[in-house]
């Protein structure tokens, strides 16, 4: 079986693909691998928001296209950048092992957090990472920053921004981790649901090749990213909205914790919970039930109602 891999042309998504193209061909089943490389909207339109122009499901669709029209077969996909609803006839067939979770700090001259001046400028277009930084230094500003890694560093670089905020793991898969000034703990910025973990999609109907890529699926990513990903489901929150989940498995036990958060960091609702990782999407749906009780839906509908 010779597979063809849907991938965006950015560096870090050409890396992720051969990543997976490596495994692949490790498989019995598989006599080779070719890379397809596509333009999506998502990289194309970079002087609007996501949120203005439809969403990180910009960055797949095109991807989802080739592979319904039979120019490929699969795509490897950054968790963190898949809406937590698939279109019909697609399916997430496998979960890699998770890289870094973390986000990570950069500044020109190594400084830390604490160490950014009053009103430092940061890059960072995710409500997310915008919120829980506006909770450690309410006095910094954040400002719009789009575009892949090398670009924003190319920013950075150039004096448009104090710092900027980056996924640990895409810096450090393309061997870009000597930028990082720090790495945030959990308790200080919890991570976008299934932060660090490669996805690989297929065609639900294509069984065969399910079955294979099922080789490929690590235990505790695929139970992690399910309890994390249930939450931003049941939430109907897309991936621009500020919610955080971050999950870990330690001998049977899946501890898993959640946020929701106004931009501003002004106000935010946080809860965690225990239990058999086996039930890692019942999980996911008892801590996001207790986020709805705690007013999860009122403050993310009032944070869209803003960014409409």
């Amino acid at each position: 079986m010779k597979i063809r891999i849907a991938t965006r042309r950015s560096a870090l998504a050409l890396w992720q693909a051969n990543h997976v193209a490596a495994a692949l061909q490790k498989l019995p089943e598989i006599s080779g691998t070719e890379l397809v490389p596509l333009s999506t909207k998502g990289d194309e339109v970079l002087d609007r928001s996501l949120q203005k122009v439809g969403g990180k499901g910009l960055f797949i669709k095109e991807l989802e296209i080739a592979m319904r029209d039979g120019a490929a077969d699969l795509a490897v996909h950054s968790m963190k950048d898949v809406p937590a609803e698939i279109p019909a006839g697609f399916c997430l067939a496998a979960m890699m092992e998770r890289a870094n979770h973390r986000d990570a700090l950069v500044t020109a001259a190594g400084t830390q957090l604490d160490g950014l001046p009053q009103n430092a400028s940061v890059g960072s277009s995710s409500l997310r990472r915008q919120a829980q930084i506006k909770m450690l230094r309410p006095d910094l500003r954040i400002e719009p920053l789009r575009g892949n890694v090398n670009t924003r560093l190319a920013r950075l670089e150039s004096g448009d921004f104090d710092a900027i905020i980056l996924a640990a793991a895409g810096l450090e898969r393309l061997e870009l981790d000597h930028h990082i000034s720090q790495q945030f703990s959990s308790s200080e910025m919890l991570p976008a649901a299934a932060q660090g973990v490669l996805g690989i999609e297929c065609l639900d109907s294509n069984t065969e090749l399910c079955n294979v890529l099922g080789q490929l699926n690590d235990p505790i990513a695929l139970q992690t990213t399910t309890a994390e990903r249930t939450i931003v489901r049941m939430l109907q929150a897309s991936c621009q909205s500020p919610v955080a989940a971050f999950a870990t498995v330690d001998h049977g036990t899946l501890s898993l914790t959640a946020l929701v958060a106004y931009p501003d960091g002004s106000r935010y609702i946080r809860k965690s919970l225990s239990g058999d990782a086996t039930d890692a999407q019942q999980l996911g749906e008892t801590l996001a039930e207790r986020l709805l009780q705690c007013g999860a839906r009122e403050l993310l509908d009032s944070i869209e109602a803003l960014h409409d």
